[in-house]
């Protein structure tokens, strides 16, 4: 959409006469002024912290509005307005013998550069009237290694590294991708001095489309992994925000605003086992106290996973209970429709998950607490019976969450933690939410995700980080006429065959825990954008719910992740 206003702007019809060339060449003079202007201001604020913010209170903006003032205040301003060609006269530093600034900041336990794009770190490229535009984003080559074969991409499905019963155990893999460049657009406004405006979008090019391959062009689509708009009242602390974001179970390293969140500065585009989050369509409320307390409701689109011993199908019939001679039909899950993926299934969703957090950031780091609340649906046709009876179900759970300085910029300690019934979604690893009982209602799966991180800062260019996590989840079972147990959890099966390939293998995953050991170097910057190299190992270790005679199948897994990006922005 700005390319297209852009070409609009520039296809209007030429004047071609001296005075234009004049009044052109004097935009862009004053645009070379305000970056420079810029770049002068971000160079003291590492100086002058105190007075930044004493500045940026008298005029009740938040922090990350600091640097737009100038490219808002300009006077007089076009509709639009557009960076000199290059090949003008690149712009000079306000002191000589300083090196290039770059908003890529390492000192934070989750850099937004890594996690997120650091967008509200740069200035606006141009304004469309009172509106700033700033663009980030990198452009990304990951070189990904397996000890399994998974056949993914840039995400590992952590739950899905085989047992030895499967070819594919012990069968390495090697991938490079692309796929994660990512671009983002932050458009921001002040109606008044106490309202900011603001709206983001970001993408990348992790979907993959049916005609999608890799034989000769690797052609996988952009998705939409972020898409809101947010409205903010300074003086009331009053925040709101609509759109697809991280959710509020997110763990935050400040606050409860997007783009806070404390995300692990991972490659791996599934995080890794024990971070809670999801990235969804949501509503949400949130109300700040001086900035350092908070209270945040959301309302957030609800899916749900089901995992049942035997393979069940929507509209199919569960094996009879104990003491009856047959079983309920169930329906629970549609093929999607309209504007949704036909490829896969949707649950019933009688209501949105709704997520009440609150939050304190003080001088010795920042804590929260949470309460989740779901809701399952699912239809039962009982033996005997012409129509259908529809069963809701609650579940949910509580977590907490914390990011702590431990030697001031120099290492910090994060972890989070949730606990409850059908909480599977919250967590990469995909745990399922809920099972069936014999009468054919879903019960919710009782779990617990959490992990545990330091991330540390060597020097200002480089970062390092280990995280330690795990998922569990518990038994929800019923046993079955024929004296067999069903549901999830069930502690009956022949499970040897895990042990060997070729063997029939049922295990259901009971725990799941992992470590990672990474670290980031940013290698270069300067007014050419920014380089970095990652890298990433993780280690998985996967547990199933034991079986007869007390067998219990393992396996284990190791990803490793060499990665490179190039931040034109910054």
């Amino acid at each position: 959409m700005i390319a297209l206003l852009l070409m609009g702007a520039f296809h209007q019809p030429a004047l071609a006469d001296e005075k234009d060339d004049q009044e052109l060449a004097a935009i862009k003079l004053q645009i070379r002024q305000l970056m420079e202007k810029v770049d002068a201001i971000e160079q003291r604020k590492e100086k002058e912290k105190t007075a930044v913010i004493q500045t940026n209170a008298e005029r009740q903006l938040p922090p990350s509005s600091s640097s737009d003032s100038g490219a808002k205040s300009l006077s007089p301003a076009p509709h639009w307005m557009s960076l000199p060609p290059s090949n003008t006269a690149p712009i000079k530093a306000s002191n000589q013998n300083s090196p290039p600034h770059s908003s890529i900041d390492l000192k934070s336990s989750s850099p937004a550069a890594i996690t997120q794009t650091a967008v509200d770190r740069l200035p606006p490229v141009f304004s469309i009237g009172n509106v700033s535009v700033k663009l980030g984003g990198f452009v990304e080559l990951s070189n990904i290694w397996r000890s399994s074969n998974m056949t993914s991409g840039p995400a590992t499905a952590w739950n899905n590294f085989p047992y030895a019963n499967s070819p594919n155990h012990g069968l390495d893999e090697e991938r490079l991708s692309s796929q994660l460049t990512r671009s983002s657009v932050l458009l921001e406004a002040d109606p008044t001095k106490s309202i900011q405006l603001q709206a983001y979008l970001e993408s990348d090019f992790g979907g993959a489309a049916n005609t999608t391959n890799s034989i000769q062009i690797s052609g996988y689509t952009p998705r939409l992994r972020q898409g809101y708009f947010t409205f903010t009242q300074n003086e009331w602390g009053f925040h709101v925000l609509m759109g697809q974001a991280w959710s509020l179970v997110t763990n935050y390293s400040k606050g409860l605003l997007p783009r806070q969140e404390q995300l692990p500065p991972v490659t791996d585009n599934n995080q890794i086992p024990g971070i809670s989050f999801t990235r969804v369509p949501q509503i949400r409320f949130e109300k700040d106290w001086n900035k350092k307390y908070w209270v945040g409701l959301s309302l957030e689109d609800p899916q749900a996973t089901v995992a049942f011993s035997s393979s069940v199908p929507s509209g199919g019939r569960l094996p009879a209970a104990y003491g009856e001679t047959m079983g309920p039909k169930i329906f629970y899950e549609n093929s999607g429709g309209v504007l949704l993926n036909s490829n896969t299934v949707y649950t019933y969703n009688p209501a949105p998950d709704i997520v009440l957090k609150t939050a304190a950031d003080t001088r010795f780091g920042h804590y929260e607490i949470f309460g989740l609340a779901r809701w399952f649906r699912s239809l039962s046709v009982p033996v005997g019976a012409t129509t259908s009876e529809k069963h809701t179900h609650f579940g949910g759970g509580i977590g907490a969450g914390m990011t702590v300085p431990l030697i001031a910029d120099k290492l910090q300690l994060t972890g989070n933690i949730l606990a409850g019934e059908g909480i599977g979604r919250y967590g990469p690893t995909m745990l399922p939410d809920t099972s069936f009982n014999s009468r054919g209602l879903l019960s919710p799966v009782p779990e617990i995700i959490g992990a545990m991180g330091l991330i540390g800062h060597p020097t200002p260019s480089i970062l390092l980080y280990s995280y330690g996590g795990v998922e569990t989840a518990g038994r929800r079972r019923y046993m079955g006429a024929d004296g067999s147990q069903y549901g999830y959890g069930i502690d009956d099966q022949d499970l040897s065959g895990c042990n060997v390939e070729f063997g029939v293998c049922n295990a259901q995953t009971h725990t799941l825990a992992s470590f990672t050991l990474g670290g980031w170097w940013h290698m270069l910057h300067g007014s050419y954008g920014s380089v970095m190299g990652g890298l990433q190992y993780t280690y998985i270790k996967k547990f199933a719910f034991s079986g007869a005679n007390a067998v219990r199948p393992t396996t284990s897994g190791n990803t490793l992740y060499v990665t490179f990006r190039y931040f034109p922005f910054q």
